[in-house]
């Protein structure tokens, strides 16, 4: 039985919960939030993995946690500075750790589509991303946009521009578009347009359940894993380590 330390109660933190229960050989041994165990350290049960679904804050929380036990990481939390993500890239070199932007396997399959796309695309297409949430949704653009971007920019031959106003020529440029409205879950699209024809990749999510299965997936990946950086692509096509 794989025992998952839950760090986060939110909505996600929930649904992850609530697919654990629904899985006959994994069980939920502690959950971490100011409403219940408040830190990993008083959590006394026999910890696998650890699923974050919480808040940057409590990133060196969990990190030292899992480098003193010897504990694997799913990441899931989104919103990092970029000395956390320099933390996150340190804390691999102890233990193995799965960090995505999106854990949807959908997603995962639609980046790696959008990359191939772009390499044979991009000099006679203009490439635009949109990206649409709820509206209590408060970083833009959303990670998973990020995770597009540079996808089919890996090199940053382009320069960004997030959304536009006034008089603006079209330069060597990607534009990424961010729209909070309603209850919308997530949807991403990544535009190509040449002369004469469009192409658009979409990716819709009609909840949240898709992010608890990856999450899910992603800390059984990691705990057959040595210590590294992982990302759903190594969880989704083991094959191509």
């Amino acid at each position: 039985m794989l025992g998952v330390a839950l760090v986060g109660y939110g909505k996600m933190g929930r649904q992850v919960e609530a697919k654990i229960k629904e899985t006959k050989d994994i069980e939920c041994v502690a959950i971490v939030s100011p409403s219940r165990t408040k830190t990993l350290d008083e959590v006394r049960a026999e910890i696998d993995v650890i699923i974050d679904f919480s808040h940057p804050d409590n990133l060196v929380m969990i990190g030292e946690y899992a480098k003193k036990h010897n504990i694997p990481i799913v990441i899931a939390t989104t919103g990092y500075e970029q000395a956390q993500i320099d933390y996150i890239n340190e804390l691999a070199g102890s233990v193995p750790v799965v960090y995505a932007a999106n854990f949807s396997l959908g997603v995962t399959v639609m980046t790696r589509v959008v990359s191939q796309l772009a390499e044979l695309l991009a000099s006679d297409f203009d490439i635009e991303i949109i990206e649409t949430h709820h509206n209590q949704k408060l970083d833009a653009p959303s990670g998973t946009a990020k995770m597009l971007l540079e996808a089919v920019d890996p090199a940053e031959e382009y320069s960004r521009v997030y959304g536009r106003k006034g008089d603006c020529k079209r330069k060597k440029e990607i534009g990424i578009h961010a729209i909070r409205a309603g209850n919308i879950a997530g949807k991403h699209t990544v535009l190509f347009a040449g002369e004469d024809e469009t192409l658009e990749i979409t990716h819709t999510a009609t909840s949240k359940q898709i992010f608890a299965n990856g999450a899910i997936k992603a800390a059984r990946y990691a705990v057959t894993r040595p210590p590294g950086l992982y990302n759903m692509n190594h969880v989704l096509f083991k094959g191509e380590e």
